[in-house]
Protein backbone atom coordinates (compact mmCIF):
# COMPACT_ATOMS: atom_id res chain seq x y z
CA UNK A 1 0.00 0.00 0.00
CA UNK A 2 2.69 2.31 1.06
CA UNK A 3 4.58 1.67 -2.56
CA UNK A 4 1.01 2.79 -4.68
CA UNK A 5 0.94 5.75 -2.30
CA UNK A 6 4.61 6.83 -3.19
CA UNK A 7 3.37 5.84 -6.92
CA UNK A 8 0.31 7.79 -7.23
CA UNK A 9 2.53 10.72 -5.41
CA UNK A 10 5.18 10.74 -8.26
CA UNK A 11 2.78 10.86 -10.78
CA UNK A 12 0.86 13.71 -9.37
CA UNK A 13 4.37 15.06 -9.25
CA UNK A 14 5.08 14.94 -12.55
CA UNK A 15 1.70 16.41 -13.45
CA UNK A 16 2.33 19.25 -11.28
CA UNK A 17 5.64 19.74 -13.15
CA UNK A 18 5.21 18.90 -16.82
CA UNK A 19 7.60 18.78 -19.56
CA UNK A 20 7.44 21.85 -21.41
CA UNK A 21 5.11 21.70 -24.61
CA UNK A 22 4.33 24.84 -26.16
CA UNK A 23 3.50 27.94 -24.34
CA UNK A 24 4.55 29.57 -21.39
CA UNK A 25 4.66 28.45 -17.60
CA UNK A 26 4.27 30.63 -14.49
CA UNK A 27 6.56 30.37 -11.45
CA UNK A 28 3.81 28.14 -9.42
CA UNK A 29 5.84 24.73 -10.30
CA UNK A 30 5.21 25.07 -14.22
CA UNK A 31 1.78 24.63 -12.72
CA UNK A 32 -0.21 26.82 -14.95
CA UNK A 33 0.18 26.42 -18.72
CA UNK A 34 -0.16 30.10 -20.69
CA UNK A 35 -0.52 30.25 -24.24
CA UNK A 36 1.96 31.36 -26.46
CA UNK A 37 -0.28 34.41 -27.69
CA UNK A 38 -1.26 34.82 -24.00
CA UNK A 39 2.15 34.87 -22.65
CA UNK A 40 3.77 36.87 -25.53
CA UNK A 41 0.80 39.88 -24.88
CA UNK A 42 1.23 39.68 -21.44
CA UNK A 43 5.32 40.04 -21.68
CA UNK A 44 5.11 42.95 -24.16
CA UNK A 45 2.57 44.55 -21.55
CA UNK A 46 -0.32 44.42 -24.52
CA UNK A 47 -4.01 44.15 -23.58
CA UNK A 48 -5.14 41.41 -22.24
CA UNK A 49 -8.73 40.07 -21.40
CA UNK A 50 -9.43 36.91 -19.19
CA UNK A 51 -12.68 35.03 -19.88
CA UNK A 52 -14.16 32.19 -17.92
CA UNK A 53 -15.42 28.87 -19.16
CA UNK A 54 -18.27 28.31 -17.26
CA UNK A 55 -20.85 29.96 -19.88
CA UNK A 56 -19.24 27.61 -22.48
CA UNK A 57 -19.36 24.15 -20.29
CA UNK A 58 -22.88 24.93 -18.25
CA UNK A 59 -24.23 28.28 -20.10
CA UNK A 60 -25.75 26.62 -23.40
CA UNK A 61 -25.88 23.34 -25.35
CA UNK A 62 -22.85 22.39 -27.82
CA UNK A 63 -22.17 23.74 -30.58
CA UNK A 64 -24.12 26.81 -29.40
CA UNK A 65 -21.98 27.15 -26.30
CA UNK A 66 -18.96 26.53 -28.88
CA UNK A 67 -19.90 29.58 -31.18
CA UNK A 68 -20.36 31.87 -28.53
CA UNK A 69 -16.92 31.76 -27.11
CA UNK A 70 -15.82 31.71 -30.63
CA UNK A 71 -17.65 35.34 -30.83
CA UNK A 72 -16.48 36.49 -27.55
CA UNK A 73 -13.30 36.02 -28.20
CA UNK A 74 -13.36 37.75 -31.46
CA UNK A 75 -15.36 40.85 -30.09
CA UNK A 76 -12.20 41.15 -28.10
CA UNK A 77 -9.67 40.76 -30.53
CA UNK A 78 -11.79 43.39 -32.53
CA UNK A 79 -11.34 46.09 -29.95
CA UNK A 80 -7.38 45.73 -29.74
CA UNK A 81 -6.89 43.04 -27.07
CA UNK A 82 -6.17 39.22 -26.78
CA UNK A 83 -8.37 36.92 -25.29
CA UNK A 84 -7.43 34.53 -22.36
CA UNK A 85 -10.22 31.51 -21.73
CA UNK A 86 -9.28 30.39 -18.71
CA UNK A 87 -10.35 26.39 -17.82
CA UNK A 88 -8.38 23.50 -16.68
CA UNK A 89 -8.02 20.26 -18.73
CA UNK A 90 -6.87 16.95 -17.58
CA UNK A 91 -5.73 18.81 -14.21
CA UNK A 92 -3.64 21.48 -16.43
CA UNK A 93 -4.99 25.17 -15.47
CA UNK A 94 -4.91 26.95 -18.73
CA UNK A 95 -4.74 30.43 -19.58
CA UNK A 96 -5.82 30.99 -23.23
CA UNK A 97 -7.40 27.94 -24.92
CA UNK A 98 -6.71 26.68 -28.31
CA UNK A 99 -9.53 26.08 -30.87
CA UNK A 100 -9.13 22.24 -30.14
CA UNK A 101 -9.33 23.04 -26.62
CA UNK A 102 -12.64 25.27 -26.87
CA UNK A 103 -14.17 22.65 -28.98
CA UNK A 104 -13.26 19.91 -26.09
CA UNK A 105 -14.30 21.94 -23.37
CA UNK A 106 -17.30 22.97 -25.56
CA UNK A 107 -18.45 19.11 -26.32
CA UNK A 108 -18.14 17.95 -22.60
CA UNK A 109 -20.67 20.41 -21.68
CA UNK A 110 -21.64 19.50 -17.96
CA UNK A 111 -20.06 16.90 -17.73
CA UNK A 112 -16.91 19.47 -16.58
CA UNK A 113 -16.65 20.13 -13.50
CA UNK A 114 -18.21 24.01 -12.24
CA UNK A 115 -14.62 24.95 -10.39
CA UNK A 116 -14.72 27.52 -7.97
CA UNK A 117 -11.70 28.36 -5.39
CA UNK A 118 -12.91 25.42 -3.51
CA UNK A 119 -12.60 23.38 -5.93
CA UNK A 120 -9.54 24.09 -7.74
CA UNK A 121 -6.94 21.85 -5.62
CA UNK A 122 -9.10 18.85 -5.92
CA UNK A 123 -9.98 18.80 -9.88
CA UNK A 124 -5.64 19.72 -10.42
CA UNK A 125 -4.79 17.03 -7.64
CA UNK A 126 -7.10 14.39 -9.92
CA UNK A 127 -6.43 15.65 -13.20
CA UNK A 128 -10.32 16.00 -13.16
CA UNK A 129 -11.89 18.65 -16.09
CA UNK A 130 -12.89 22.15 -14.76
CA UNK A 131 -14.80 24.86 -16.10
CA UNK A 132 -13.74 28.04 -14.27
CA UNK A 133 -16.36 30.45 -12.12
CA UNK A 134 -15.58 34.38 -11.45
CA UNK A 135 -13.86 33.16 -8.24
CA UNK A 136 -11.36 30.59 -10.12
CA UNK A 137 -11.53 32.74 -13.12
CA UNK A 138 -10.10 35.74 -10.88
CA UNK A 139 -7.60 33.66 -9.24
CA UNK A 140 -5.67 32.37 -12.57
CA UNK A 141 -5.90 35.91 -14.00
CA UNK A 142 -3.94 37.52 -11.15
CA UNK A 143 -1.76 34.68 -10.88
CA UNK A 144 -0.36 35.41 -14.38
CA UNK A 145 -0.74 38.92 -14.27
CA UNK A 146 -3.48 39.71 -16.11
CA UNK A 147 -5.59 42.96 -14.66
CA UNK A 148 -8.69 42.15 -16.21
CA UNK A 149 -11.80 40.05 -16.23
CA UNK A 150 -14.53 39.86 -18.58
CA UNK A 151 -17.94 37.97 -17.49
CA UNK A 152 -21.52 38.26 -18.19
CA UNK A 153 -22.79 38.92 -14.52
CA UNK A 154 -21.09 37.87 -11.03
CA UNK A 155 -22.93 35.79 -7.79
CA UNK A 156 -24.08 37.67 -5.08
CA UNK A 157 -26.54 37.41 -2.04
CA UNK A 158 -29.21 35.10 -2.27
CA UNK A 159 -32.50 35.89 -0.98
CA UNK A 160 -33.16 35.40 2.52
CA UNK A 161 -29.42 35.03 2.45
CA UNK A 162 -29.40 36.96 5.80
CA UNK A 163 -30.91 33.31 7.30
CA UNK A 164 -29.64 30.96 5.16
CA UNK A 165 -25.79 32.33 4.92
CA UNK A 166 -25.86 31.48 0.46
CA UNK A 167 -23.36 34.01 -0.54
CA UNK A 168 -21.57 33.25 -3.69
CA UNK A 169 -17.65 33.06 -3.30
CA UNK A 170 -17.24 35.58 -5.83
CA UNK A 171 -17.92 38.64 -3.68
CA UNK A 172 -15.20 37.00 -1.47
CA UNK A 173 -12.72 36.54 -4.12
CA UNK A 174 -13.51 40.33 -5.07
CA UNK A 175 -12.45 41.61 -1.75
CA UNK A 176 -9.22 39.15 -1.97
CA UNK A 177 -8.08 39.11 -5.47
CA UNK A 178 -6.73 42.12 -7.38
CA UNK A 179 -8.47 41.62 -10.91
CA UNK A 180 -11.19 44.19 -12.18
CA UNK A 181 -14.48 42.75 -13.17
CA UNK A 182 -16.29 43.90 -16.03
CA UNK A 183 -20.02 42.33 -15.64
CA UNK A 184 -23.83 43.27 -16.29
CA UNK A 185 -24.30 43.72 -12.48
CA UNK A 186 -26.39 40.89 -10.39
CA UNK A 187 -29.39 39.31 -11.70
CA UNK A 188 -32.27 40.05 -9.59
CA UNK A 189 -33.47 37.09 -8.24
CA UNK A 190 -30.50 38.01 -6.08
CA UNK A 191 -30.30 40.48 -3.32
CA UNK A 192 -28.82 43.14 -4.90
CA UNK A 193 -28.60 45.60 -2.13
CA UNK A 194 -27.12 43.04 0.25
CA UNK A 195 -24.70 42.54 -2.44
CA UNK A 196 -23.70 45.85 -2.89
CA UNK A 197 -23.54 46.29 0.70
CA UNK A 198 -21.54 43.05 1.35
CA UNK A 199 -19.09 44.22 -1.47
CA UNK A 200 -18.44 47.65 0.56
CA UNK A 201 -17.85 45.18 3.66
CA UNK A 202 -15.47 43.51 1.38
CA UNK A 203 -13.74 47.02 0.79
CA UNK A 204 -14.54 46.39 -3.18
CA UNK A 205 -14.54 49.60 -5.11
CA UNK A 206 -17.92 49.63 -7.21
CA UNK A 207 -18.57 51.91 -10.16
CA UNK A 208 -21.11 52.23 -12.90
CA UNK A 209 -20.47 52.41 -16.36
CA UNK A 210 -22.29 55.66 -17.88
CA UNK A 211 -24.70 55.58 -15.06
CA UNK A 212 -24.99 56.28 -11.48
CA UNK A 213 -27.53 53.19 -11.13
CA UNK A 214 -26.22 49.92 -10.43
CA UNK A 215 -27.24 47.49 -13.43
CA UNK A 216 -29.73 44.32 -12.54
CA UNK A 217 -28.22 42.26 -15.69
CA UNK A 218 -31.16 41.88 -17.84
CA UNK A 219 -32.63 45.48 -17.01
CA UNK A 220 -30.65 48.86 -17.13
CA UNK A 221 -31.80 49.72 -13.38
CA UNK A 222 -32.00 47.72 -10.38
CA UNK A 223 -32.93 51.10 -8.10
CA UNK A 224 -29.92 51.04 -6.03
CA UNK A 225 -27.59 54.00 -6.69
CA UNK A 226 -24.04 52.85 -7.31
CA UNK A 227 -21.28 53.85 -5.21
CA UNK A 228 -19.07 55.28 -7.78
CA UNK A 229 -19.36 55.73 -11.71
CA UNK A 230 -17.23 55.80 -14.79
CA UNK A 231 -17.70 57.02 -18.01
CA UNK A 232 -15.32 55.96 -20.32
CA UNK A 233 -12.50 53.28 -21.15
CA UNK A 234 -9.92 55.84 -19.45
CA UNK A 235 -11.30 56.25 -16.61
CA UNK A 236 -11.74 52.43 -15.71
CA UNK A 237 -7.54 52.40 -16.33
CA UNK A 238 -6.85 55.26 -14.13
CA UNK A 239 -9.46 53.72 -10.89
CA UNK A 240 -7.67 50.01 -11.93
CA UNK A 241 -3.80 51.52 -11.90
CA UNK A 242 -4.01 53.44 -8.71
CA UNK A 243 -5.80 50.44 -6.89
CA UNK A 244 -2.83 48.75 -8.51
CA UNK A 245 -0.19 51.33 -7.19
CA UNK A 246 -1.77 51.40 -3.79
CA UNK A 247 -1.46 47.91 -3.36
CA UNK A 248 -4.94 47.73 -1.78
CA UNK A 249 -5.04 43.76 -2.66
CA UNK A 250 -8.82 44.04 -3.62
CA UNK A 251 -10.70 43.67 -6.95
CA UNK A 252 -12.76 46.15 -8.67
CA UNK A 253 -16.38 45.24 -10.18
CA UNK A 254 -17.54 47.61 -13.05
CA UNK A 255 -20.83 47.18 -13.83
CA UNK A 256 -22.03 47.53 -17.38
CA UNK A 257 -25.74 48.36 -18.11
CA UNK A 258 -27.16 45.56 -20.57
CA UNK A 259 -27.16 47.59 -24.15
CA UNK A 260 -30.50 49.25 -24.49
CA UNK A 261 -30.87 47.91 -27.72
CA UNK A 262 -32.15 44.97 -25.74
CA UNK A 263 -33.84 46.66 -22.84
CA UNK A 264 -37.08 45.72 -24.21
CA UNK A 265 -36.42 42.26 -24.20
CA UNK A 266 -34.39 42.94 -20.52
CA UNK A 267 -37.91 44.33 -19.21
CA UNK A 268 -39.63 41.27 -20.43
CA UNK A 269 -37.37 39.48 -18.65
CA UNK A 270 -37.45 41.26 -15.46
CA UNK A 271 -41.32 40.48 -15.51
CA UNK A 272 -40.65 37.00 -15.84
CA UNK A 273 -38.55 37.38 -13.42
CA UNK A 274 -40.81 38.88 -10.38
CA UNK A 275 -43.87 36.19 -11.71
CA UNK A 276 -41.11 33.04 -10.80
CA UNK A 277 -40.13 34.73 -7.33
CA UNK A 278 -43.83 34.94 -5.96
CA UNK A 279 -44.41 31.57 -7.07
CA UNK A 280 -41.72 30.51 -5.72
CA UNK A 281 -42.59 32.19 -2.49
CA UNK A 282 -46.64 30.71 -2.68
CA UNK A 283 -44.43 27.22 -3.29
CA UNK A 284 -42.79 27.98 0.03
CA UNK A 285 -39.34 26.78 -2.64
CA UNK A 286 -36.31 28.52 -0.53
CA UNK A 287 -32.85 27.83 0.22
CA UNK A 288 -30.68 25.42 -2.00
CA UNK A 289 -33.81 24.88 -3.86
CA UNK A 290 -34.77 28.29 -4.79
CA UNK A 291 -32.01 29.38 -7.65
CA UNK A 292 -32.48 26.25 -9.68
CA UNK A 293 -36.04 26.57 -9.56
CA UNK A 294 -36.03 30.42 -10.68
CA UNK A 295 -33.21 29.87 -13.55
CA UNK A 296 -35.45 27.05 -15.00
CA UNK A 297 -38.69 28.81 -14.45
CA UNK A 298 -37.68 32.75 -15.94
CA UNK A 299 -36.36 30.13 -19.13
CA UNK A 300 -39.60 28.69 -19.34
CA UNK A 301 -41.42 31.80 -19.03
CA UNK A 302 -39.45 34.04 -21.51
CA UNK A 303 -39.62 31.30 -24.14
CA UNK A 304 -35.67 31.23 -24.61
CA UNK A 305 -35.29 35.06 -24.91
CA UNK A 306 -33.22 35.64 -21.71
CA UNK A 307 -30.35 33.26 -23.51
CA UNK A 308 -30.27 35.85 -26.76
CA UNK A 309 -30.06 38.80 -23.78
CA UNK A 310 -27.54 37.17 -21.78
CA UNK A 311 -25.24 36.62 -25.27
CA UNK A 312 -25.27 40.26 -26.34
CA UNK A 313 -24.67 41.30 -22.43
CA UNK A 314 -21.59 39.30 -22.78
CA UNK A 315 -20.31 40.21 -26.01
CA UNK A 316 -21.12 43.93 -24.50
CA UNK A 317 -18.96 43.54 -21.58
CA UNK A 318 -16.29 42.35 -23.52
CA UNK A 319 -16.57 44.91 -26.15
CA UNK A 320 -16.09 47.24 -23.00
CA UNK A 321 -13.83 45.02 -21.27
CA UNK A 322 -11.32 44.89 -24.39
CA UNK A 323 -11.25 49.12 -24.91
CA UNK A 324 -10.47 49.53 -21.13
CA UNK A 325 -7.81 46.63 -21.37
CA UNK A 326 -6.16 48.55 -24.29
CA UNK A 327 -6.63 51.87 -22.01
CA UNK A 328 -4.83 50.10 -19.47
CA UNK A 329 -1.93 49.12 -21.26
CA UNK A 330 -1.31 52.27 -22.52
CA UNK A 331 -1.70 54.20 -19.45
CA UNK A 332 0.96 52.01 -17.98
CA UNK A 333 3.42 52.73 -20.89
CA UNK A 334 3.63 56.13 -20.50
CA UNK A 335 3.89 55.74 -16.92
CA UNK A 336 7.11 53.10 -17.78
CA UNK A 337 8.52 55.70 -20.11
CA UNK A 338 7.49 58.91 -17.50
CA UNK A 339 9.53 56.75 -14.77
CA UNK A 340 12.83 56.16 -17.50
Amino acid sequence: MQSSALSRLSNLNNHINPTKKGGSEDGFGGLIKISPEVSEALSLGKAVVALESTIISHGMPYPRNLEVAKEVEAVVRDNGAVPATIAILDGTPLVGLSSEQLEMLAKLGKKVRKTARRDIAHVVATRGNGATTVSATMIFASMVGIPIFVTGGIGGVHRHGENTMDISSDLTELGRTPVAVISAGVKSILDIPRTIEYLETQGVCVAAYGTDEFPAFFTESSGCKAPCRVDTPEDCACVIDANTKLNLKTGILIAVPIPREHSASGNLIESAIQRAIQEAREKSIIGNAETPFLLARVNELTGGVSLAANIALVKNNASIGARVAVALARLRECSSKDDE
